[in-house]
């Protein structure tokens, strides 16, 4: 069987994919790709990312943040890789593969963890290495994880008062 090819001769699988980025058979319907070309700036990488999140679709939000972090400047390359990995630590959870979570979970927490207090496009680093910290605690329990638990927010959320809340 020959395998699909980029330009480049790289491979690539044009082969749906089902919610948690397992090939399907071909011809099957599976869900939406992420172009391979994806390159969007920051802000917009991080809504698409969080919709994808929100919706339980953690292998496409590692599509969306790995095109960021292999397009993106040097400087914020492992930044993109943590968020990358964290989300492929949710996939691995919601496939059942706790070793392979555990692994990309940690690997998520520590690059995260070297960004600081306030990383670059108000992604919540602190936020996001508690969250995985969390995460992984669970699974090392062997506590279950109910899936609508793994939609961390990867921004700061900021507390906006509209003009009219204002002490009075």
């Amino acid at each position: 069987m020959e395998r699909d090819r980029d330009e480049d001769g790289r491979a690539r699988s044009s082969r749906p994919r089902d919610a948690l980025g397992r090939p399907l058979p071909p011809g099957s319907e599976g869900v939406e790709r992420i172009p391979d070309d994806l390159d969007l700036p920051p802000a917009e990488t991080l809504t698409y990312a969080q919709d994808l999140l929100d919706r339980g679709l953690a292998f496409n939000a590692h599509e969306v943040l790995e095109a960021a972090w292999k397009n993106g400047p040097q400087s914020e390359r492992e930044l993109w890789q943590g968020l990358a990995q964290l989300a492929v630590g949710i996939t691995h959870i919601q496939r059942g593969n706790v070793k392979g979570a555990l692994t990309l979970l940690r690997r998520a927490e520590l690059r995260l963890a070297n960004e600081g207090e306030a990383p670059p496009h108000q992604i919540d680093g602190p936020g996001l290495v508690l969250f995985a910290a969390g995460i992984s605690a669970k699974l090392e329990h062997g506590d279950e994880i109910d899936l609508t638990q793994l939609r961390p927010r990867l921004e700061v959320v900021r507390n906006v008062q509209s003009p009219d809340s204002g002490p009075g």
